[in-house]
């Protein structure tokens, strides 16, 4: 999909310098540019390459706003946001018609809206809602009662348990399973046996979440696990029972979450991440790669970095690895 210079720069926010007429038909990166592109730079070191490459246009920084360039230049205080919005405008909307395939199974009482898209072999149960224009994908299994809102993108093979309900503009990959009985048993000291403890509760996805390839989310015990609008969650993470998950959090791929986890809105998880249940990480934390916290452990500390198993802050932790290999020398 073709936008102009002028468009472009309106969305994203950047100052365009040049013919703002002249047509962009995609991003790529500087290696792969082809006529045509847009590229972006975040370093002044990097726009000679930019500009001597066939993109149409460039976007970069405050740095290259004297630059002489035929090219079509955008200048912006975020090169790389400027780009990944340039990016959404000009990607082709994939098209799929409105309606029911005729393999799909939808009981008698699920609402589908007409704008809807319900693929091949898709299940929809009894009072399951679907909202305007959501894609549910081949082979999906939406359970009852389950409510899905606006324009969502549902992959195939997706499985959403009984009682969940997710927002709109919600976006879930390929194999995920929301809504899963917690992991949760009572012993009985009598004969060491486990009972399991009653998972009865729902699991609530706010708006602008994007939930990766077989990630797996429980619902709640006896109450509701929440995961916060605009957080992104990567592949092969799992999120236990009665978790609170805030706003626009990042989690990278294989994170782990006990049960009663609280994460608090703009956190930073990397991969890997354990934590034990009853954690709590307070707003603005960020949490380097294998990091474990260990259960009702509270982390604090807006922007300040932790890593390590207990989890400490980086500064600490790299002392404290100093120190081990000072003692290892000296044996």
């Amino acid at each position: 999909m073709k936008r102009t210079a002028r468009e472009i720069g309106i969305a994203a926010g950047a100052r365009v310098i040049g013919d703002d007429q002249v047509e962009i038909s995609g991003v790529a990166s500087i290696a792969n540019v082809q006529a045509g592109d847009l590229v972006f730079v975040e370093d002044a070191k990097h726009l000679q390459t930019a500009l001597g490459s066939q993109a149409a246009g460039v976007i970069a920084g405050e740095f290259a706003e004297n630059i002489k360039t035929a090219k079509i230049l955008m200048i912006c205080a975020n090169p790389r946001l400027a780009f990944a919005q340039a990016a959404a405008m000009l990607r082709t909307p994939e098209k799929r018609s409105a309606g029911i395939h005729a393999s799909a199974v939808v009981l008698p009482s699920a609402v589908v809206a007409k704008s809807a898209v319900v693929d091949p072999w898709a299940f929809i149960g009894e009072n399951a809602r679907v909202g305007d224009r959501s894609w549910i994908g081949a082979g999906c299994v939406v359970g009852s009662g389950v409510v899905i809102g606006e324009d969502c993108k549902i992959y195939p093979r997706v499985t959403i348990y009984p009682g969940t309900r997710i927002g709109g503009r919600v976006i879930v990959h390929a194999g995920a399973v929301l809504g899963s009985d917690g992991f949760g048993y009572v012993t009985d000291r009598a004969n060491g046996r486990h009972e399991k403890f009653p998972q009865i509760g729902r699991l609530e996805i706010e708006d602008d979440v994007e939930i990766g390839t077989n990630t797996t989310i429980d619902r709640g015990a006896l109450e509701t696990t929440r995961i916060g609008r605009g957080t992104k969650i990567d592949n092969l993470v799992h999120i236990g029972h009665n978790c609170q998950i805030g706003e626009d959090v990042l989690i990278a791929a294989q994170a782990g979450f006990s049960g009663s986890t609280t994460i608090e809105n703009h956190v930073v998880i990397g991969g890997q991440v354990g934590m034990g249940e009853h954690a709590h990480v307070g707003e603005g934390v960020m949490l380097g790669g294998q990091a474990g916290v260990l259960p009702k452990k509270i982390l604090r500390g807006k922007g300040v970095a932790f890593w390590g198993t207990p989890a400490k802050p980086v500064r600490e932790y790299l002392k404290q690895l100093a120190t081990l290999a000072k003692l290892s020398r000296k044996e």
